[in-house]
This record gives structure tokens, C-alpha cells and sequence, in this order.
């Protein structure tokens, strides 16, 4: 049984159930999460893309469909036993339906576990309780859980090596029409539709900035595959930029780019394996801002700058994510080479820190060992 409430999370479980068949060709899969999964072979029991939002007062506002979502996967839980439970991020669901299962008897396996290293760190005990094994995707997780006495396995960042266009450069650029002298600058505004709603509009504001600043600049939008087009449509229509939109094809999109301005969590991520200069931004509702300048005990929003352990790109956070600010960034990205390389470098030094790649590969012989095959 799998559960991801989340587009990164889809990715990431239908990415391990795949190599898991390779390792146990008779295994079966059911649970929640979303397109990926469904395509990977698992059967989904609970679409998540209803459920997959950010924020307390989101968390409020779809209250009742999450604790449906819940109460169904817990009751699956108890009802069919899988051999095994494995929660993929989505972590304040995740700890509950976990457990639900562990009381019931069943195995459970948390990978991509809480960053209670970052916040609520005195939570990490019931976690403990509540899973079998963590499978963590930064090294400096591992000792975090040993000194707390909870089995725990570092498998690697499941991006780590995944982050490779489908075709060459030149060809992506003919297709996407991006072909010109001028700067390509890309926009990511994340998978869930809240995110599309609070942060679309304003990069489309700096996008409508830079192309008066660089009128040569190209604009291409990196659309989520759980993003549908109507939740785009009205904002793109009041934009005076034309702006690319390509759909579900990340990376190739990625290459194109000379800068990107883009929200926090994965994508963060995906941008800098490819090792593009970038602007992250992010903005929530005022209560879930200051309860979590409250509880968040790291000085970073974006996992470069965690994972680097300084300041290596800009995060423009709440008050600060506005128009004028994202268009002298990218605009200082694309103006100044040697500002620009020193990015590109660090980021060179992040993706180093994250291996070679395997992560998926590594959990599955992980989830192979705790269903008892022999791998």
C-alpha cells in the first residue's frame, strides 16, 4: 500500500513502484496519489489531487475532504492488511494513517520522512513510534534519527540523477519556439492550485516588468501535469507578455532556460540539478506565514540553500515576493555573468552533494527486505 499526497509524492512513489516490480514481479500495489502512480501499476484507491494544498488555512479549508481521504485509506489499512504501508512525504496525513496501520499490525516504511529537524522536533518520537524504518533523502537526516534510536536508511534524493531532458536542447528550443538571441526566462508556479492563485499573478507581473527591461527575453510556463489548463487560462489572458506554456515535460523545459523564476518545495530542487540560476518565491496566508516563523527552526526556505547550508540563491518570502523584486533579480541573473556564474557554481556544488542517483532503486530494496524477499 502506497500513499502521496502530492505531485512531487505521485512521482516519487510510482518512480520506487517500478523499480520494486523489477525486484518482485508478482508485487501489487493499491492506494492513494494520482496520475504517475496509475500509470506506474499501481491501484488507486484515493485521487489526492483534491487534497494537495499548502498552508494551515488551506489545510482548514479542505478540511473535511482530507479527513475523508483519511478515515478511507486507515479503514483500507485495517481492512486488507497490506504487507507492507509506504508513506510518501504528505507527512501531518501520513503520521496518522501510519499510526492507524501500525496498530493494526502493518509494516510501515516512510520515506522522503518529516523535516522535524527543521521544525517540531520534539514530534520526532511519536514518529518513531508510528513507523518501522525512515528512509531519508539528505545525509545529515541519518544522524538526527540514530540519536533518537529510530531505524533509519539513507537512500539518496530520488531526483539525484533523474533530472534529464527527453531530447537535445536545440531540438527543445525549435519545438517550444524559444529559438533566439535574447534570454530565455522560465516560470514554475508549483503543482497545487493554491499556489497557482497566490503566486501566478505576481510572476506574470515580472514577466510583464522584464519584457519592457529585455525586450528581446522569451517567457516559457513549466505546467504541472496536476495543474488543469482552466486554473491557468484567466491569468495568462490578462498578461500583455506572450508566455510558452508547456505541459508535463519539466526538464526539457528546464535546459531552455537562462533563468527561472519559480515557487519552493521540489521544483526548487529540479531547477538546480539543472543547474539553472533562479529566484524562489513564496507566499502563504498571514496565519500560516507567522505560525511557521514561529515553529521553523531554519534560517532557509529553499532546499538549495538548506542543502548548501547558506545563501547561494534569493528567497523572496511573503511580503517581499512582489513584482518589482523577482524582476531585479532575474534581471541582475541575466545582466551580470559573473554574478550568475557563482550560482551556477553552487549549484554545481549541491547537485555533487546529492550523489550519483539510485535513490528509487535503494528504496525499493529496502521495501524488498521489510516484505521478506531476498534481493
Amino acid at each position: 500500500m502506497l500513499a502521496a499526497g502530492e505531485a512531487s509524492g505521485d512521482q516519487h512513489a510510482a518512480s520506487l513502484f517500478l523499480e520494486l516490480k523489477k525486484l518482485v514481479p508478482d508485487v501489487r500495489g493499491i492506494g492513494m496519489g494520482g496520475v504517475k502512480m496509475r500509470e506506474a501499476g499501481v491501484v488507486i484507491r484515493y485521487d489526492s489531487t483534491a487534497i494537495a494544498v499548502i498552508g494551515a488555512t488551506e489545510v482548514i479549508k479542505h478540511y473535511g475532504e482530507i479527513r475523508r481521504a483519511l478515515k478511507m485509506m486507515q479503514q483500507i489499512a485495517r481492512d486488507e492488511r497490506p504487507d507492507l504501508l509506504i508513506c510518501v512525504d504528505y507527512k501531518e496525513f501520513n503520521f496518522r494513517l501510519a499510526r492507524a496501520a501500525k496498530a493494526a499490525g502493518v509494516k510501515v516504511l516512510f520515506y522522503v520522512s518529516p523535516q522535524v529537524w527543521a521544525w517540531r522536533p520534539g514530534r520526532v518520537k511519536k514518529y518513531g513510534e508510528a513507523v518501522d524504518r525512515m528512509a531519508v533523502i539528505f545525509p545529515f537526516e541519518v544522524p538526527f534519527y540514530e540519536a533518537h534510536q529510530i531505524p533509519v536508511s539513507y537512500v539518496g534524493h530520488p531526483l539525484a540523477g533523474q533530472v534529464v531532458p527527453s531530447i537535445p536542447k536545440a531540438q527543445a528550443l525549435s519545438e517550444f519556439d524559444l529559438e533566439t538571441t535574447g534570454p530565455v526566462i522560465g516560470l514554475l508556479p508549483g503543482s497545487r492550485s493554491n499556489e497557482i492563485r497566490r503566486l501566478l499573478p505576481v510572476m506574470l507581473d515580472a514577466a510583464a516588468m522584464l519584457a519592457q527591461r529585455l525586450p528581446d527575453a522569451r517567457f516559457i510556463l513549466s505546467q504541472s501535469s496536476s495543474i488543469e489548463d482552466e486554473m491557468l487560462r484567466p491569468n495568462l489572458r490578462q498578461c500583455p507578455v506572450n508566455i510558452r506554456v508547456i505541459k508535463g515535460r519539466n526538464y526539457d523545459v528546464l535546459q531552455c532556460c537562462d533563468a527561472v523564476v519559480t515557487v519552493s518545495g521540489t521544483a526548487t530542487l529540479e531547477v538546480a540539478l539543472s543547474g539553472v540560476p533562479m529566484a524562489i518565491i513564496y507566499k502563504v496566508t498571514p496565519i500560516t506565514y507567522y505560525l511557521g516563523r514561529w515553529l521553523i527552526n531554519i534560517p532557509f526556505i529553499g532546499l538549495p540553500n538548506i542543502l548548501a547550508g547558506r545563501s547561494i540563491v534569493r528567497e523572496f518570502i511573503q511580503h517581499e515576493a512582489t513584482a518589482e523584486n523577482i524582476a531585479g533579480e532575474i534581471g541582475r541573473i541575466l545582466q551580470d555573468e559573473a554574478y550568475a556564474e557563482r550560482i551556477r557554481q553552487d549549484l554545481r556544488e549541491v547537485k555533487t552533494s546529492l550523489g550519483e542517483g539510485g535513490g528509487s532503486r535503494k528504496l525499493a530494496r529496502l521495501a524488498a527486505e521489510m516484505l521478506g524477499v531476498s534481493v
